[in-house]
């Protein structure tokens, strides 16, 4: 089954188009023992209430960041690998059918960057993975796997983004059309997934009119967006899926997420008793807004 198709099946399926960020943070997870016990603990308790209850996204991503930092390789303990490892063993078998996206943000030369869509792909068993385009198309063409997801960096929704996205470039060919950086981005982007399906692109919910102008031009090309930013950085799913329906784009093909909103939304404050409760109550609310 080709990316595109587990992306329409799952959101379908699911009756949404969520992807849940999963970002352990130490401090803010219940319980005690080590950090590879309290992260599997965490998870394979949240995992079975929404198994009980019905809940699901349709897409999670976890930051490889957040588990190899756990690591200490120089002294033998791959404990936040090991983790990373449990949770995705987790997730298929509590969400069969649903995708991983492995959120690394790559991006190097031709025989690096094989080595980084190996790493995601045939190692970690990914379905999707996200990248950086800086490097130019021999940087992420060998991401682009067979019935596999590329997430290509296009606006983000850091503030910081904006410093080089929204720069304004000279067309190639029109040298009299002049248009911001990320929408170059774009133009390469559905370029490479006409012969390429699976490409997408990582479109911050943060920054609206620019998902606006991304969306209208993917409209009707079969480019699947991951769309951070909504939650704790401040988006809002009402208004970004009302931004994909007037655009005319397909839906099914997004996938907004949301990260520490939904696995730990009390931040720095000490975990509260009712901490399921909590988090099931907020992954519910975010699929009811992002139904389809």
């Amino acid at each position: 089954m080709s990316y595109i198709d587990i992306l329409r099946e799952s959101a379908e399926s699911t009756g949404n188009i969520v992807c849940m960020g999963l970002d352990p943070q130490l401090q803010a997870l219940p319980g005690e023992g080590s950090a590879r016990e309290r992260i599997n603990a965490f998870f394979d308790e949240l995992f079975h209430r929404m198994r009980l209850e019905g809940v699901s996204p349709a897409a999670f991503k976890p930051n490889i960041g957040y588990y190899s930092a756990l690591d200490n390789p120089r002294e033998d303990d791959f404990s936040g690998s090991q983790a990373l490892c449990d949770v995705l063993d987790m997730l298929d078998a509590f969400f069969p059918g649903v995708p991983v996206i492995l959120d690394s943000k790559r991006g190097d030369i031709a025989r690096s960057s094989l080595n980084y869509a190996i790493e995601a792909f045939d190692k970690w068993g990914a379905a999707a993975v996200t990248i950086s385009p800086y490097m130019g198309t021999d940087s992420i063409s060998p991401f682009a796997y067979e019935n596999k997801g590329v997430y290509i960096l296009n606006r983000t929704s850091n503030p910081g983004g904006a410093v080089l996205q929204n720069l304004h470039v000279i067309d190639p060919v029109d040298e009299k059309e002049i248009y911001p950086l990320y929408i170059a981005v774009a133009h390469l982007i559905a370029g490479m997934a006409k012969d390429n399906p699976g490409l997408g692109a990582v479109v911050g919910a943060t920054n609206l009119n620019e998902l606006r102008d991304i969306s209208t031009y993917y409209a009707g090309r079969d480019v699947p967006m991951l769309i951070p930013g909504v939650g704790s950085q401040g988006g809002s799913a009402e208004e970004v899926m009302a931004a994909l329906r007037e655009t005319g784009y397909d839906v099914r093909l997004a996938r907004i997420n949301s990260s520490s909103a939904l696995t730990h939304p009390w931040k720095k404050a000490p975990v509260p008793e009712d901490y399921l409760d909590i988090c099931l109550a907020a992954i519910r609310s975010l699929t009811e807004k992002c139904s389809v």
